[in-house]
């Protein structure tokens, strides 16, 4: 078949030989194989405008490297943004004064009682005797990385959960006022004297707190999770407490926050939440 055969000589070919000639394409010109299509097109047979091909799949995203994955979930703790932002200020805060702190301590691990009441520990002597800002800012002290650290995981547990209940002010506020309930726990129980530093108090308040928002149905939780949530509660509360039995805690400052907590809760779950909803 001439491949330069008049497009008109296709309109007398048989269906037949028209569609032999477009399925065999890669055997005849490519001439002949686009007017055999035109041709059938004309008749009907085939569709005007062939379906567009789909489009390939979009080429796999490389792997995120560990170092790049370790980066930004540190970024997500640290960085303050949206409904996060009071958790990350606070944990920094104490990031930050524990690096200035082992700046300046002979053990930068394990900064002494001296060095510790330099800096704002609750030392009875002189939280009682004309210096009460010692109640704030010990909560932002603490005795060596580990005691940071446990702190710092238990803020970020708390604090992801309540802050988007709460609000950055009420957030911050429960804090704050836990501590302090707690550093006043500590001084009343303590009738000896005491130095004590440590998020402990705050953070033990904030479990309270959240204790009593699930208690008061004031959090926006069905009935099976407000029960989960509440043993998560216990569970890592009385693991705290247990946990520290047989060292040198201030369990006095963990069971005024606590009790702190409670009455802050309560009184928050009288009130509209800004992350609450109708839930039955």
């Amino acid at each position: 078949m001439d491949p330069d055969e008049p497009i008109d000589l296709f309109a007398q070919k048989t269906d037949a030989e028209l569609f032999f000639l477009a399925q065999q394409a890669q055997r005849f010109p490519p001439a002949v194989v686009q007017a055999a299509v035109r041709e059938l097109q004309r008749r009907g047979l085939v569709p005007a405008e062939a379906p567009a091909p789909p489009s390939p799949p979009p080429p796999p995203l490389p792997d995120e490297s560990t170092g790049r994955l370790v980066l930004r979930s540190l970024r997500a703790m640290l960085w303050p943004s949206g409904s996060f932002f009071v958790t990350p200020l606070l944990l920094d805060l104490n990031l930050i004064i524990y690096a200035l702190l082992a700046l300046t301590a002979a053990d930068p691990l394990a900064p002494s009682g001296e060095e510790l009441i330099m800096w704002g520990s609750n030392f009875s002597p002189l939280t009682l005797h004309g210096q009460p800002w010692r109640l704030l800012t010990s909560c932002f002290l603490h005795g060596g990385m580990a005691h940071l650290l446990l702190n710092g995981l238990g803020l970020l547990f708390l604090g992801s959960l309540l802050e988007p209940l709460l609000g950055r002010g009420r957030l911050l506020g429960g804090f704050l006022v836990c501590g302090i309930g707690g550093s006043l726990a500590s001084l009343w129980w303590n009738t000896a004297g005491v130095n004590s530093v440590g998020a402990s108090g705050a953070i033990f308040g904030l479990y309270g707190l959240l204790l009593a928002l699930l208690l008061t149905r004031a959090v926006p939780f069905g009935r099976s999770q407000r029960r989960t949530m509440m043993w998560f509660v216990f569970y890592f509360m009385l693991n705290g407490l247990v946990g520290g039995l047989g060292g040198n805690i201030d369990h006095a400052a963990h069971l005024g926050g606590l009790f702190t907590g409670l009455l802050v809760g309560a009184i928050l779950g009288r009130t509209r939440l800004p992350g609450a909803t109708e839930t039955s």
